[in-house]
């Protein structure tokens, strides 16, 4: 690649400054409306703040003005499914595990087919960057070829990405073409890890789809290999508690098949029956459980307890039917939520349209539960919480001088609806909630069109969207 040239980034500036839980994130909003972000030639910011205090270190460099404008943290996003890229909005007639059956295991079987896993990798690191997701955990597919492809692609992209090969073992007829057997997916998950683990941009996952995928062998197995593996940073992620249909919904079914107490259960080593334990825990800090919507009291403290994190999908439960997960109480349980698209559960690939979706859901729950989330905790709950669940806190989140240059430039004016909002709405002559309400109207009223560059370690990487199509 190309050295990057030492400059300053000039514009209003809004992220989460620090380390906070989202209930502290109001008083962590750092806006600064003429603000100076100065980026080195490693990709680390070496200065965020007022244009006007711009140490004279940096006075010499080349000044990007883009007053007008918005500067903000890349997005994270905790959850999205490579092999579905072609999918969102796909009809099942049914809830969640009805469209599985019916539209994603026989659309992800089709990536089989190099070429199309080819089109799919390409197209899947576009929308990332026109989303301004620079960094994500990511679901991958069951074919090896198909996953070589992906990672290539994102690394000539330049995103940050964690994944793993989707691992099942068991399933519908539908789901046959991506099934193997515990032993073969054990020792693609160590391939996979041994390929492209650590390697700057990318890191691998162990990625069992969900409970109802696998059986207790493969659990057992998956135990042992993250035994093995934990220790140099590889991450675990699957589904917890979608869809809780009575029943023969998702929660339901798994713990009728397990005859478990609790989902949770499963992948915290207690698999057998009555919960008794078959194997290791794959819960841990780097372990990052998607939607967690029908959870127990004692579910979410020993997510807390153990460090793992929930992603947060709301888009994709209004979309599946799957409820919404009670914010107040998860929260209270003192587990790290971070957001995810759940592409293509979710049908928006831009986590602000997700965050605009998670705002009206937590505001629409029953009384005593209802919350009007403060515009900071949406922020924070797209960025700083993603790097969180991701454990890279201390690379990427926020715009902290030290950290590595991730970020966004919104250009308003490239999305005139936005642009008039902006200018033209209402704006109370408290300073404090006029800041408030700026940054309120920017996420809930971003599209793609106004997110003018997304750079990853200080470098540009929009081109990738007319150099690939």
């Amino acid at each position: 690649m190309d050295p990057i040239a030492a400059a300053v980034y000039r514009g209003h500036i809004f992220h989460i400054t620090g380390s906070p839980t989202v209930n502290d994130a109001p008083a962590h909003l750092q806006s600064i409306p003429d603000g100076a972000l100065a980026v080195g030639t490693d990709g680390v910011i070496a200065y965020c703040g007022a244009y006007s205090q711009l140490p004279p270190a940096y006075a010499a460099w080349d000044v990007h003005d883009h007053r007008g404008g918005f500067l903000l943290p890349g997005f994270v996003d905790t959850h999205m499914h490579f092999p579905q890229t072609y999918c969102t909005d796909s009809y099942g007639g049914g809830q969640l595990l009805e469209w599985l059956e019916h539209c994603i295991f026989p659309a992800e079987a089709r990536l089989a087919d190099p070429c199309l896993a080819q089109r799919a990798a390409e197209a899947f690191c576009r929308r990332r960057i026109a989303a301004g997701t620079t960094a994500a955990m990511v679901m991958g597919s069951a074919f090896p070829e198909a996953q070589e492809l992906l990672f290539s692609a994102t690394h000539a992209a330049g995103l940050r990405m964690v994944t793993g090969r989707g691992v099942q073992t068991v399933g519908p007829p539908s789901a046959q073409p991506l099934l193997t057997s515990t032993q073969r997916a054990i020792a693609l998950c160590a391939n996979e890890i041994d390929s492209w683990h650590g390697s700057g941009l990318t890191d691998v996952a162990l990625v069992p789809r969900f409970a109802l995928s696998v059986d207790t062998d493969t659990l057992t197995a998956l135990g042992e290999l993250y035994d093995a593996v934990r220790g140099d940073g590889v991450y675990f992620h699957s589904h917890l508690s979608e869809n809780a249909r009575p029943g023969t919904g998702e929660v339901d079914t798994t713990l009728s098949t397990y005859q478990v107490d609790s989902y949770l259960d499963t992948y915290d080593g207690h698999f057998l029956p009555g919960s008794r334990r078959g194997g290791s825990t794959l819960l841990g800090r780097r372990s990052i459980l998607a939607h967690a919507v029908h959870c127990h009291d004692r579910e979410l403290a020993r997510m807390a307890e153990t460090g793992t994190s929930i992603s947060h999908c709301p888009t994709s439960q209004l979309f599946l039917g799957s409820g919404t997960m009670p914010w107040r109480r998860t929260i209270a349980s003192g587990v790290n939520v971070a957001l995810g698209s759940d592409v293509a559960g979710g049908d928006e690939w831009l986590l602000a349209r997700v965050l605009n979706d998670c705002f009206k859901v937590h505001i629409s729950e029953t009384a005593g539960a209802s919350v009007s989330l403060h515009p900071a905790a949406l922020l924070f709950t797209a960025t700083l919480a993603g790097a969180r669940a991701l454990d890279r806190e201390a690379t990427f989140g926020n715009l902290d001088a030290g950290k590595q240059a991730d970020f966004l430039i919104i250009d308003p004016n490239r999305s005139e609806p936005l642009a008039d909002n902006l200018s033209h709405g209402i704006r109370s002559d408290d300073e404090q909630l006029a800041t408030e309400q700026t940054l309120f109207r920017l996420l809930m009223g971003l599209r793609e069109p106004a997110i003018g560059s997304v750079l990853v370690r200080g470098r540009e990487i929009t081109g990738y969207l007319d150099d690939n199509r």
